[in-house]
């Protein structure tokens, strides 16, 4: 058995962690609600923009004149995954669930003979990805220095996917990320970028529309537009989600700490009852004998 000072010292390094658990929780409270205004203010206007890529893409199809981002190279062989995860830990299991999705898809496209390149975004997924992926590993984008994400950091990962793609480096791009859903639910998400997807039935509403210049010059100045876009809602999304994910999970801390706290008290208390009863009968012991 603990002997009292032990469980003293145990009980106060508990109650320590307890307050830096309570503080965390309500640092990503506050920050909390500035992230999801963010992420919630960005889809309306992701979502436009998506629908109007897609009336524009129906109207053109996939003929030669097509650009590139939009036809695609005409081969699938060679897949680039974009794992966004955080910089930082201490968010539950937010970082897992996006990292279980990527090696998932990674390992399905593995097995069907494709060739799979990885970029990472934020440390966290890379270091749970290096273990079995480390190899398919291209770049990596560290955001821990960015007080406050903003489109220009997407346009530089946009940028890179851009100088990749028009090297030949591969033929589908795709983008993992956690979807804002609420504080206790974050949805992992796999959205394709590159050749960008068009919604089926777009194409009867694009015709409604005459455009000048063609769609074709349109579609080529905005489709780099739209990959930025999605990038960084994905960014929003994934930024919202952590927050979310850390306030909860340092919610749980906190009780967990809370739970033990009790614990050891009660068992301190005993102790030292325990204690306290044996020199009372050992006191006893000795007046008797005397």
């Amino acid at each position: 058995m603990p002997s009292l000072k032990a469980l003293k010292n145990r009980i106060g390094s508990v109650k320590n962690t307890r307050k830096i658990t309570k503080a965390m929780q309500m640092v990503a409270a506050a920050k909390l609600r500035r992230a999801q205004e963010a992420a919630e203010a960005s889809r309306p206007y992701a979502e436009r923009m998506t629908a109007v890529m897609a009336g524009l893409a129906a109207s053109v199809g996939t003929s030669d004149s097509a650009p590139r981002l939009l036809a695609g190279t005409g081969s699938d062989q060679t897949h680039l995954l974009v794992v966004m995860t955080s910089e930082r830990g201490l968010c539950g299991g937010f970082n897992t669930t996006i990292v279980r999705l990527a090696r998932a898809h990674a390992q399905k496209l593995l097995a069907a003979g494709k060739t799979v390149k990885i970029l990472t975004v934020g440390k966290k997924g890379r270091e749970q990805l290096k273990r079995d992926l480390e190899a398919h590993f291209v770049g990596h984008v560290d955001l821990s220095e960015v007080k406050k994400l903003g489109y220009a950091n997407a346009q530089d990962i946009a940028q890179q996917i851009f100088a990749r793609f028009d090297g030949g480096e591969f033929d589908v791009a795709t983008i993992f990320y956690n979807r804002f859903q609420s504080v206790i639910s974050q949805i992992p998400t796999a959205q394709q970028i590159i050749p960008a997807q068009i919604e089926t039935g777009a194409a009867q509403a694009s015709s409604l529309y005459e455009y000048e210049p063609s769609e074709e010059a349109i579609l080529a100045d905005l489709l780099p537009r739209s990959v930025a876009t999605q990038i960084f809602t994905a960014l929003l999304e994934n930024g919202a989600s952590e927050q979310g994910a850390r306030m909860s999970a340092m919610d749980n801390a906190t009780r967990n700490a809370g739970d033990m706290i009790n614990k050891l008290t009660i068992q301190y208390n005993r102790s030292r009852q325990a204690a306290i009863t044996t020199e009372l009968i050992e006191i006893i012991a000795g007046a008797e004998a005397l």
